[in-house]
Formats: C-alpha cells, sequence, structure tokens
C-alpha cells in the first residue's frame, strides 16, 4: 500500500468509492452524490490535504480535511472525512492515513482537527477513539436521512 496526494485522475475512483456510502448507510448525512468534477475541484483546491491509499493500481480509501468554520479566527481547527472501500476496513488503511493526514496537518499548523461522526456508526466513533480523538459534543437530531433524524458525535484531536 503507499499513501499519496490525491490527483485529479483520482476523481472519478473516488467518487466509485464514495457514492455507494453515501446512497446506501448513514455514515455521512448528506444525500447528494460525489461527482468526479466537484472531487477534482477539492483536490486542486486541497493539495497535500487530500491523501489516498492505492494498492495494485486500486483505491483502498482516502482521508482529507478541510475549513472547520469560515472565519480567520477558525484557521488553525479543520474537519475530516476519511472513507475506506469495504475490502480496506480493518487493515490498518484508515489509521494509516490519519495518521499521514495528522502530519500535513501539523505542517500547516493546524491545531486541531474534528470529526463529525453519525451517532449510527458505532464503528466510525471506536476508531476516531483508538486513534486518540475524545468525543466532545452529541449533537440530537441534526442529521436526517433515509426519513428519519440522527445525531452527530464531535470528535476532535489537538495535532
Amino acid at each position: 500500500m503507499i499513501l499519496r496526494a490525491a490527483r485529479a485522475g483520482d476523481a472519478a475512483p473516488l467518487a466509485a468509492l464514495w457514492n455507494p456510502w453515501i446512497e446506501t448507510t448513514a455514515i455521512t448525512f448528506t444525500t447528494t452524490l460525489k461527482t468526479p468534477e466537484g472531487l477534482a475541484a477539492d483536490i486542486a483546491a486541497r493539495g497535500d490535504a487530500f491523501l489516498v491509499a492505492e494498492a495494485e493500481g486500486a483505491l483502498l480509501g482516502f482521508a482529507t480535511f478541510f475549513p472547520f468554520r469560515s472565519g480567520p479566527g477558525y484557521a488553525h481547527t479543520k474537519e475530516h472525512t476519511v472513507i475506506l472501500a469495504p475490502e480496506a476496513r480493518g487493515r490498518g488503511v484508515g489509521r494509516a492515513l490519519m495518521t499521514a493526514l495528522e502530519d500535513v496537518a501539523r505542517s500547516q499548523r493546524v491545531h486541531s482537527l474534528f470529526a463529525g461522526v453519525s451517532a449510527e456508526n458505532p464503528a466510525g466513533v471506536a476508531f476516531h477513539a483508538a486513534i486518540g480523538f475524545t468525543e466532545v459534543a452529541r449533537l440530537p437530531q441534526v442529521g436526517y436521512k433515509f426519513g428519519r433524524w440522527m445525531d452527530l458525535v464531535l470528535m476532535q484531536k489537538f495535532v
């Protein structure tokens, strides 16, 4: 497995990786599918802060961070997303991506990373706790998907 910065050519495979999670699970509250064009723009805008894991030419997952909130006072706080292919789960891919992403965050003078994890994703909460994130808030009924309200768990790590 290699970790590297995402490239524009990764956009279509990333959309193919991410969209099934959007369509069929509550790990993300969004219902808007990702497009290769939108992901290519995100890759260009985020640079080193958009990483992929690859093995034998196939993408195993990605991790990226982006502004937590707008305004200069929040410049050193970021929110991240980490998504893995089903076959990559439990193999250390997520941990490797997050370790590398935290290195990028430190190089960019990021002070803390936030994870917004669906409460319906206990594996995501456990993963983040295992890599040093702490639950700082539980926001009831802030997400709506599949005809129901869902809670969001906010987790934070100082990097």
